[in-house]
């Protein structure tokens, strides 16, 4: 059994990531778009076998489209996915879930006035194998206890263009890819902080933060965080306990195209492990059509995409006030 997709809107990473990513899934066909742009689509060696939508709600409203992707801008993300909920599709929604705890909660609510439709934030990092085996080994002790976990995520653009630039939209780096820093150390510790620190600078021109960096306090242990995007690229997650460490090379871009490797440290030298190649997308897409082929929980609830925003409300808040936020 196949669950059909609809995808909104034409965006890089659902053109160049996820539309091939679903395709190799054993479990979804993607079955259409709906773009204004179709130029965008031209090119591209699936674009033939689309049903292609001059707007949303045409696509929202086709009975074959039984669950939908949305790579919209961030102030997009809980309108549609509303809009599509009461449209009776499932739906996976990029990253931030939305502007804010509140527009979070609130698609919650509308989401549990649907129990039979599955909604999730599409943080793909945690399907990949690297991060499975990290968090086994944190659970079973591996390195000890948990005590610090850091996070590095940084990228370069500043083209005025660009969605990421605009403040107006939900832009800046803390809500593009800061949130894996704040969701990654949640998943590590398996719990929320009680209290959060940060830092944010701002660009003279764009007016969002291109520079955010921060502390949660999580009693047993802490995660300290820095992402960027006006920095040279790169990632990297150190995670640190009483007997041991790992360290996760390409911890958010996985790339699908050859093998991921993670070191293992506890006495002696590192232990390197190579994870074969994969597609984290592709993994995202199999569990969540599962979720809805046998009408189970999706393994990322909507509760953790509120807890999500509001650490970074804190982070937020914390660095305008200039004192630690308690959560």
């Amino acid at each position: 059994m196949k669950v059909k997709w609809g995808v909104l809107g034409a965006a890089k990473i659902a053109l160049n990531k996820v539309i091939p990513a679903m395709n190799n899934s054993e479990h979804c066909e993607v079955y259409a778009v709906a773009s204004q742009n179709k130029a965008k689509l031209k090119g591209y060696p699936f674009s033939e076998k689309l049903q292609i939508f001059d707007s949303y709600e045409e696509l929202l409203q086709d009975p074959n489209v039984e669950a939908v992707y949305i790579p919209l801008p961030n102030h997009l993300h809980v309108p549609w996915s509303i809009k599509a909920i009461n449209a009776g599709k499932h739906v996976l929604c990029e990253k931030p879930i939305g502007l804010s705890s509140h527009e979070a909660v609130k698609l919650l609510e509308v989401s549990q006035t649907h129990p039979t439709i599955k909604v999730m934030e599409a943080f793909m990092y945690r399907f990949h194998p690297q991060w499975q085996k990290t968090k086994q080994w944190v659970r079973e002790g591996k390195i000890g206890e948990l005590l610090t976990v850091h996070s590095h995520f940084s990228y370069h653009n500043t083209d005025p263009e660009n969605v990421r630039n605009n403040p107006d939209i939900g832009g800046g780096g803390l809500m593009d890819i800061g949130c894996y820093c704040l969701s990654l150390a949640r998943f590590l510790f398996g719990k929320e902080p009680r209290r959060v620190q940060g830092l944010l600078d701002y660009d003279p021109v764009f007016h969002v933060d291109r520079l955010a960096s921060g502390v949660l306090d999580f009693e047993t242990g802490t995660s300290t965080f820095s992402c960027a995007t006006q920095m040279t690229p790169y990632q990297r997650v150190q995670v640190l306990g009483s007997a041991g460490r790992i360290e996760i090379e390409i911890p958010f871009n996985a790339p699908n195209d050859k093998p991921c490797r993670i070191w293992l440290q506890q006495d002696g030298e590192p232990q390197e492990i190579t994870f074969p190649v994969t597609d984290q997308y592709t993994l995202q897409a199999d569990t969540f059509n599962m979720a809805i082929i046998n009408d189970t929980p999706v393994p990322t609830p909507l509760t953790d995409a509120v807890a999500n925003m509001r650490v970074l409300e804190a982070v937020n808040e914390s660095s305008q006030q200039g004192h630690w936020v308690i959560l």
